[in-house]
């Protein structure tokens, strides 16, 4: 198995929050909330955290399928919530999404305890994983949807860059580059299990949904 690379925790770079921002992220951040939709059939409305929610894609799909919602994000890098500050003014759902600056385990949203977390690609990012499981504890109301989905490490250097070049083809060098690295990044499905263990949430399930995608979800 290929050992973690732990990549920096924040994109502070304007020209790399920038590349996010304006990639077309369409069909994988739809399909998060496709996911979503799918685990959790039942009407969904009250309050939503978003934790490292970058530019606000998610933020605002989510919003725009479930109106009965409103949405807090957090997201540690001003860089990457200014990118997307535009698209938020313009989108209809834009009136229920708040997003604000703010750094784990520290930040917590403003209408704590929420009745639905998700979290999308911000689990390889932190170099103590930890730190994700305790917010969600901390941060959610009891019942509340639990839903995280995050990038998992392949099984050798060669497996990750044969996945760059099939899901990174003709995309700028910035993105190309940070997918490899967050691919060494990633835990394995049974990294994460253990890591849920240990905080207490072996209710939530673990799924790989992709060649490179793992899902947590359930209730806490």
């Amino acid at each position: 198995m290929m050992e973690r690379r732990p990549e920096p925790e924040l994109m502070l770079g304007e020209d790399q929050a920038r590349a996010y921002a304006e990639a077309d992220f369409s069909e994988p951040h739809e399909h998060f909330v496709d996911l979503f939709a799918e685990r959790f059939p039942e009407p969904v409305s009250g309050t939503v955290l978003d934790l490292g929610c970058g530019p606000g894609d998610v933020s605002l799909r989510f919003a725009a399928r479930y109106p009965a919602c409103l949405v807090d994000g957090i997201d540690g890098s001003p860089a990457m919530l200014a990118a997307g500050a535009e698209t938020r003014r313009r989108h209809p759902a834009g009136p229920r999404v708040r997003l604000g600056p703010g750094l784990l385990p520290a930040a917590c949203g403003p209408a704590a305890p929420y009745d639905t977390i998700i979290s999308n690609s911000l689990l390889h990012h932190l170099h103590d994983p930890r730190v994700l499981w305790a917010v969600i504890l901390r941060d959610g109301a009891p019942g509340a949807r639990v839903f995280v989905m995050d990038l998992c490490r392949p099984d050798t250097p060669e497996r990750a860059a044969a996945l760059v070049a099939a899901h990174a083809e003709g995309e700028p060098e910035v993105l190309r580059r940070d997918f490899e690295r967050s691919l060494y990044a990633a835990f394995t499905p049974d990294e994460v299990r253990g890591q849920l263990r240990e905080a207490g949430l072996d209710a939530l399930r673990v799924e790989q949904v992709s060649d490179r995608h793992l899902l947590v979800w359930g209730r806490l």
